[in-house]
This record gives C-alpha cells, structure tokens and sequence, in this order.
C-alpha cells in the first residue's frame, strides 16, 4: 500500500509517498480503515524532523494524527462497525496511509453531510479544540475566550465550540488578513500579534477585563503574555509551541490573580482516555458537525503523491484552516 514515508527524521529530513507493507488483519477490538483522506498538523512537521517522536509501537517513520475513511474488516469482538462504514478519528501516527488499524472505540461515524475531505480535516482539531476549551478548562457561556493563531485548524474548531455555547471570542494572528476571515465564524475581535504584546490590545477589546480563558497554541514568549491578559481565576490551556518551549513568567501574577495553567496533548494519551474524548466527541460535536452549525475549514487539499507540496504549505503558516491529503 502507498504511505506518506520519512525515511531518516532529522532537520533536513523529507516526506514521499512510498510502498509499504499493509498492515495484518485486525485483532479482536480492532478495524481495519481504508483511509481516504488525512489531514496534516504541526506534530508532522516537527515528527519529520525528529522533534516529536510517537509512543512506543507506533513507527516514526509514517505520519499522521487523524484520518477518515471506510471500514473494511472488524476484528472478533466488534459489533458497533461493519464494512463500508463512513468513519473518522484520532491515531498517535501512522495515519497518513491507505490502509489503517484502529481500535474500535476510537471511531466515529462521519456524518452524511460531510465528504471524506471535510470528515478528514475534523477530529484532531475538534477534539482537541472541544477537551481543552470546553472539557478542561469549562468556557461557559458569557466568559471571553482568546485564542491564539485564531486561523489554524485547531483555532477555528475552538472559535465555532465557543460562539455556539453562547461565549465571546478574541482571536490573535499575525496576519489582519487571517482575522477578516474569521469574521464568517462569528469573532468578536481581532489582534494582529507581530510582536508577543496583546494584553493591553486584549483588555481594550474586552471592556477593560481580560481572557476567562487562553488557547494558546503558540507557547515562547506568548506565555508571560498571557499571565497578564487573564482575568482573576483565569485558565489557561498551553496546546502548542510553534514560538519556542521557555519563557520566563511573574509567578506573583498566577498567585494573585489565582490563575490555572494546563498543559494538554492527545497523542500521548492512554487507550481509554483517547477512547473517552472520542465518545465525548461523538456525543457533543458530530451533530453540530451534522446540522451544519459547526463547519471544518479548509485551505487545500493535496494528492497524497504531492505530499511534499503539501508539507511545504503547511511550513509556510500561509494556511487558514486545514491541510489534507487525499488518498
């Protein structure tokens, strides 16, 4: 079977399409996917280049966080999918293949509305969106919350989870062009962010109080930033580290204000845990996914055979939304 391939992660490494074995059939509470599409995510870029290897037993040499596709074969002890069924989901790797062994409870039926393109740019972002703004951190309706790189997949999940629970919404991005398309999703302000300096910007958009809650998805600099833009009892949920791992921060700030920092990652998650958002998933975001009220966004689709292409665009941090692959 084809398989998006790295042979030597390290700095200069590249992605290609390549011939791999296909898997073996699946175990008793496993299923056997023939993927579609998949989409792409910063944890590839930094995987290609030997920065974020995957657990033990999943290959760093095959990328890929999310997938959709259709269920060809079930293991013994599996009775809620049959073949031919339209289903998406989360993988710690590998995903970026035809052929694909998932665990059962890990799956989620693709809504009728969406095709394989649109299902496939879903679960990572949405998910992750959903268990660190809604799950984690408990954005009510009301409160502010601001995200960071507002335009990414992951931030515009987050953008629609929040408007549809009722709460305001203040978006970061380095480009103003990114935050005018946010407007269609319902953002009540925007930051152009050249510099980490938006706490003054964030209160001023704000009616002088700032952020219940943070999604940053940026880290560096960013962090101590974001100490001073909270409000008294603020959360702040730490997804991504696009602008670096240190910062250096005000503890007397957290204590006074008697803040809440999380940091939160899917893919190193255990079996049940991964098994748990995705049914929360399934329960509070596909039927939204379903009626249309919540929409995935995206900037390109790719074959599988241009995936260099595509990793390249990724790089680029020109997209707005999603970058997926079709297989």
């Amino acid at each position: 079977m084809k398989a998006v391939y790295i042979n030597d992660p390290s700095p200069n490494a590249a992605v290609s399409l390549c011939e791999v074995d296909e898997p073996a059939s699946p175990l008793a509470s496993q299923v056997l996917v023939r993927v579609r599409a998949a989409g792409l995510n910063r944890a590839d870029l930094m995987q290609v280049k030997g920065l974020y290897p995957p657990p033990p037993g999943v290959s760093p040499n095959i990328p890929g966080l999310e997938f959709a596709g259709e269920v060809t074969e079930v293991g013994s002890d599996v009775t809620q999918w049959s073949g031919g069924e339209r289903v998406f989901g989360i993988t710690a790797g590998e995903a970026q293949v035809e052929y694909l062994i998932t665990d059962a409870l890990h799956l989620a039926r693709i809504p009728d509305s969406l095709t394989f393109i649109e299902a496939a740019a879903v679960p990572e972002a949405f998910i992750t969106a959903q268990d660190a703004v809604i799950t984690q951190a408990a954005l009510s309706a009301g409160e502010t919350l601001l995200i960071h790189a507002v335009g990414s997949g992951v931030g515009l999940a987050a953008l629609q989870i929040a408007k549809a629970i009722g709460a305001r919404v203040i978006g970061t991005s380095r480009t103003a062009a990114k935050l005018a398309k946010c407007d269609e999703f319902g953002i009540d302000a925007g930051i152009v962010t050249a510099e980490p300096l938006f706490a003054d910007a964030v209160a001023e958009a704000n009616g002088g109080r700032g952020a219940d809650v943070i999604l940053d998805l940026v880290g560096g600099a960013y962090f101590s930033e974001n100490i001073k833009c909270l409000a008294a009892k603020g959360r702040l949920m730490l997804v991504g580290l696009t602008a670096g791992r240190k910062s250096e921060i005000d503890l007397g700030v957290v204590l006074q204000k008697r803040l809440t920092l999380t940091g939160t990652v899917l893919r190193g998650r255990s079996f049940d845990e991964k098994a748990a958002v995705t049914r929360k998933f399934v329960d509070e975001i596909v039927p939204l996914l379903g009626s249309g009220r919540l929409r995935p966004v995206i900037d390109r689709v790719f074959a599988a055979a241009d995936v260099s292409a595509a990793y390249d665009h990724l790089a680029s941090n020109e997209s707005f939304g999603k970058v997926v692959l079709e297989f």
